[in-house]
């Protein structure tokens, strides 16, 4: 019988552990997570916020599943506060204890950047990073009167808090460092669709930077290098960075993206160790370069790999092509592969085209606009990103990021015997007119 110490009872933590148990029924599986939160969903954090999903659903299945039905060892509210060699150590509700591993597993996630200003401690300010904080955020909505709100941070969550307090009737106003939201996942043209909508429902302050946050017994206003804006609350969303602090303990090395470097089974670089999930870095599966893109969908993948490898069944993890989507009421917006910009960093020779459609024919109800944008190697017409605006994105990025995994060239995405009735899209589907126009 093998001990497998788990430290983070998220979606790569709870995989990893599930399968482990599923292929080694035998062995002692122990996971440590220092929430009461078991495999948690902080993607739902704006949603619950909104009010349209209670808190415990964040949670997909409760911990009696985990403990009753697949034994594994989980223990909630335990803070790993030491890692050595074949051992950890855990501060619980009822004192320290130490426990021994044969294997050991890094599933402990990112935590927010908070910015280093004035005012971050008042009470009304919040981060959205998990479940517990979708609760304090409620409870103080429902305690407090919140008419002014301010989100910090334009990225996804930036975005998705705005839509959830906006959907309440709130005054919303969301402030972004950079000259445009979401820059560092899409291109201009995108990002200028979402933006056209968002200026309809929320006051969107680009190219300003945070001095501080003031107020006396609670948060009032927030104070930029361009003006102040009233609060009555503020949410963070500011950015993540891994958690390797107790990675660093037993030397795993860091990878040049500040994760923890791991290899295709998801092994560290100490024996027996592996990473999984928002902690690790990977592959991008197009330039091959090691990447950090902290994604829901590859963190349970990664928990699976790493605990078949544990178990001895060998399988490997093959990167990722970073495919996203989210929306801001209802305009949609997603991603996979690379954009223009990431692609020119890399060195690529490329063309663009960037298209306006609608989703299914004009003759037909319903018809909404969507707006895609294509990236394509110029020697040898690889297709390498596809980005999309506008309604019911979802089937285009997700068959994007099929081609792109398969290596499709332009011709192979023209070809491609995609599904069409009038009810569900144009004859001419916007993937297919996209590598029209993209030339082949």
């Amino acid at each position: 019988m093998k001990r497998v110490v788990i430290i983070g009872g998220g979606a790569a933590g709870m995989s990893a552990a599930s399968r482990v148990k599923k292929l080694k029924p035998e062995w002692d599986v122990k996971v440590f997570e220092a929430t009461e939160w078991v495999s948690h969903a902080p993607c739902g954090i704006p949603y619950v916020v909104e009010g349209i999903s209670p808190t415990e659903k964040l949670m997909h299945y409760p911990p009696e599943v985990f403990i009753k039905k697949r034994g594994i060892d989980l223990h909630l509210k335990a803070e790993v506060v030491e890692v050595g060699q074949g051992y950890v150590r855990v501060r619980e509700e009822n004192g320290e204890h130490t426990y021994e591993w044969d294997y050991l597993v890094f599933a402990n996630g990112a935590s927010p950047r908070v910015p280093a200003v004035e005012g971050i401690d008042l009470p009304g300010v919040f981060k959205a990073d998990l479940p517990p904080d979708a609760v304090a955020i409620r409870e103080y909505i429902e305690k407090n009167r919140v008419e002014d709100v301010v989100i910090i941070g334009g990225g996804y969550i930036g975005v998705e808090m705005a839509e959830a307090f906006a959907a309440q009737g709130k005054n919303v106003t969301l402030i972004e460092r950079n000259e445009r939201v979401m820059s560092k996942a899409f291109d201009k043209e995108i990002t200028d669709v979402l933006e056209e909508e968002m200026k309809k429902r929320v006051h969107l302050r680009t190219q300003e930077i945070v001095l501080r946050i003031d107020g006396e017994k609670r948060v009032e206003k927030v104070i930029t290098d361009a003006g102040e804006y009233k609060a009555d609350i503020v949410i963070l969303a500011t950015g993540i960075k891994p958690n390797v602090e107790l990675a660093k303990e037993i030397g795993v090395r860091i990878g040049e993206t500040g994760a923890i470097w791991t290899n295709e089974r998801m092994e560290t670089s100490v024996e027996n160790v592996y990473a999984a999930g928002d902690v690790a870095e990977t592959r991008h599966i197009i330039t091959g370069r090691r990447v950090w893109i902290p994604l829901a969908p590859a963190g349970n993948k990664m928990g699976y790999v790493a605990g078949s490898n544990i178990a001895g069944r060998e399988i490997h993890f093959p990167g990722v092509l970073g495919t996203s989507v989210t929306k801001f009421f209802d305009v949609e917006i997603g991603r996979t592969g690379l954009t223009e910009a990431e692609a020119l960093k890399e060195g690529y020779d490329v063309r663009t085209a960037f298209i306006k459609a609608t989703t299914r024919p004009h003759y037909y109800p319903g018809a909404r606009p969507i707006w895609l944008k294509g990236v394509v190697d110029n020697e040898t017409n690889r297709l390498l990103g596809v980005q999309a605006v506008g309604a019911e994105i979802l089937p285009r990025i997700d068959t994007a990021a099929a081609m792109l995994m398969a290596g499709f060239t332009t011709k192979d995405v023209f070809f491609t015997d995609l599904a069409y009735a009038p009810p569900f899209a144009p004859v001419w589907d916007p993937l297919i007119v996209l590598a029209r126009v993209l030339k082949f």
